[in-house]
C-alpha cells in the first residue's frame, strides 16, 4: 500500500458548480500496483445566480492491480450565498476499469450527487461501457469512451417532475506531455437522452499543470457546462476558471 498526501489551496473566479464529473481527472498515472490518491481542501469566491463563497474538500483514492483499476471520489462543498445563507453540494463517484486488451477496457460506475445552487435535490447514475485508447505514444494519449447509464433525478424548482431516464455518455479525452514538467489534459462529454436527443448535456474541462520543482506544481483549469433542459431558473450554460497550487507524493 502506498501512502499519499495532496494538499492544495485554490483561489478561483467562477460561474458554475460542476454537474458532470470529469472522471478522467481522477485517473492517477502510475506504473505500479497498490493504493494512491489525494486529499484537498479549497476556498473560492464565486458568482452563479448569486454571489457566494465556497469552502470545500475532496478525497480521491485509486487502487491498481494488473489489469484492474478502481477509483473513488468524494467531493463536498459548503457555500454561503449573499452573505446570509449556506448551501451545499456533494458528489460521490465510484468507477471500475478492467483492461482486457492493451488498448481496450470495460468500465462501470455509480454516482450520487446533490447541488442546491442548481436545484438538484438528488441525481443518481449507474453506467457501463467500453473505453478505447486511440494512440500508442506515451507523450500524447487520446481516449474514447461510449457508455449507457440509468439516471434518477429529483429537482426542487417546483415544476420538473421526477426523472427516470436512460442516457448515453460519450467522451473524448486527450493528454499531452510536451516536457517532463508540463501536462495538458482536456476531456469533453456528450450525454443525450436516448428517447429525446434534444435533451442533452455537454461538459468540457481543460487543465494545464506546470511543475515548479519536485512534487510541487501550479495548475490552471477551465470548465464549461451546457444543459439543454436545466431546472427552472438555472442558466443553460455555466463556466468556471480555477488556478491553484499543489503538493503531492505517493
Amino acid at each position: 500500500m502506498k501512502n499519499f498526501l495532496f494538499l492544495a489551496f485554490f483561489c478561483s473566479i467562477t460561474y458554475s458548480q460542476a454537474q458532470i464529473l470529469n472522471a478522467e481527472s481522477l485517473r492517477k498515472v502510475t506504473d505500479t500496483s497498490g493504493f494512491s490518491g489525494a486529499a484537498s481542501f479549497n476556498f473560492s469566491l464565486k458568482r452563479n445566480v448569486n454571489d457566494f463563497f465556497t469552502l470545500g474538500s475532496d478525497i480521491h483514492v485509486q487502487y491498481k492491480n494488473n489489469n484492474h483499476l478502481a477509483l473513488f471520489k468524494n467531493d463536498v462543498n459548503f457555500q454561503k450565498i449573499e452573505g446570509e445563507k449556506f448551501e451545499n453540494s456533494l458528489i460521490s463517484h465510484l468507477r471500475y476499469n478492467y483492461r482486457f486488451h492493451p488498448r481496450i477496457a470495460w468500465e462501470a460506475f455509480a454516482q450520487g450527487q446533490y447541488n442546491k445552487i442548481n436545484l438538484i435535490d438528488f441525481r443518481g447514475l449507474i453506467g457501463t461501457g467500453p473505453r478505447f485508447k486511440l494512440t500508442t505514444s506515451e507523450n500524447y494519449k487520446v481516449y474514447l469512451g461510449t457508455l449507457a447509464m440509468l439516471e434518477y433525478e429529483e429537482v426542487t424548482d417546483g415544476v420538473t417532475p421526477l426523472q427516470r431516464n436512460l442516457r448515453g455518455s460519450t467522451y473524448v479525452s486527450f493528454s499531452f506531455y510536451p516536457t517532463d514538467r508540463i501536462s495538458i489534459i482536456s476531456t469533453t462529454y456528450y450525454q443525450p437522452l436516448f428517447k429525446q436527443f434534444s435533451d442533452y448535456r455537454i461538459s468540457s474541462q481543460s487543465s494545464l499543470a506546470v511543475d515548479l520543482f519536485q512534487d510541487f506544481a501550479v495548475k490552471l483549469s477551465h470548465t464549461f457546462i451546457y444543459d439543454a433542459f436545466p431546472a427552472v431558473g438555472i442558466p443553460n450554460s455555466q463556466y468556471e476558471f480555477t488556478t491553484g497550487f499543489a503538493y503531492t507524493f505517493d
